[in-house]
């Protein structure tokens, strides 16, 4: 593999389009924060090439998130170009995320986060919606505070977040949700009563991420409605596609009635402290 040029980015654009279900963060990155940025999420690239064709493309962000789309599987030589840099995590799809882990020695390395999760992608025109109350509201609009705390717990119970550290984590996600304008909060009677949101977003695909239901309002269909009244809302704005990993049976349960299917497996590994490998 080499390092990839601006020239490049055309046929990496195309490559990451094809292989979109596992790439959506390294596009919506580079939609984001563009060629080169020096922002931590800014994406570099690196190409693997077979009779001028990309075959495969690995991306690592300024700060430290590998993630490979990488067919070939040459994880030696992704190994050393990971190495000697400071990495936070992994994410992608499982089999590549595991390969890589193994090839940088780092499968002991301490994790916070380390999920392996089915794989679910629908047709926005397939979309079910489920019948009931409420309506959703930009977290703007809602109660900012409330926000913060549920983020807050999310963090903390789903990604294994410090309890020391949850609490800055859900204030600074909130605040970006609102800049980005990427969550939703549903509002049944005046009051918050689920979230969603995209935590990945191209002109036609929505990444949905950070859907949260406080605990004694689970079970009550209120997360599967705010997540299929937000897909509608992507539709009516020209998106075509979804895509998500369910975190738990009952959540792979609540999506697949929305009308999802399952396409594969989904990992995001995530460091409890930058780890360095070595190659």
């Amino acid at each position: 593999m080499r390092p990839a040029v601006q020239a490049d980015l055309p046929a990496i654009t195309a490559f990451l389009t094809d292989h979109i279900a596992t790439a959506m963060f390294p596009l919506s990155n580079l939609a984001r924060y563009g060629w080169g940025s020096a922002a931590p999420r800014g994406p570099q690239f690196w190409v693997g090439e077979s009779a001028g064709q990309i075959t495969d493309v690995l991306c690592i962000t300024n700060e430290g998130m590998v993630m490979p789309n990488c067919p070939s599987g040459d994880w030696s030589e992704i190994a050393q170009i990971c190495a000697d840099r400071p990495l936070i995590g992994l994410t992608g799809g499982s089999d590549q995320c595991d390969a890589v882990l193994v090839a940088l020695k780092l499968t002991e390395a301490p994790a916070g986060i380390n999920g392996r999760e089915p794989l679910m992608q629908l047709d926005l025109a397939d979309l079910i919606i489920p019948a009931g109350t409420g309506h959703l509201v930009p977290l703007s609009q809602s109660n900012q505070s409330q926000m913060a705390a549920w983020r807050t717990a999310f963090v903390t119970e789903a990604m294994g977040v410090d309890p020391e550290k949850a609490e800055a984590n859900g204030a600074r996600d909130v605040s970006n949700y609102i800049a980005n304008d990427s969550h939703r909060a549903l509002i049944i009677d005046g009051a918050p009563i689920a979230m969603t949101g995209f935590n990945a977003t191209l002109p036609d695909t929505v990444q949905i991420g950070g859907v949260y239901t406080p605990p004694d309002l689970r079970g009550r269909g209120y997360a599967r409605r705010a997540v299929a009244l937000h897909l509608a809302e992507a539709r009516d704005d020209g998106a075509r596609n979804a895509i998500l990993a369910a975190a738990n049976p009952a959540a792979r349960r609540a999506y697949a009635a929305l009308g999802f299917q399952r396409t594969g497996d989904f990992t995001l590994h995530i460091f409890k402290t930058p780890q360095v490998a070595h190659g």
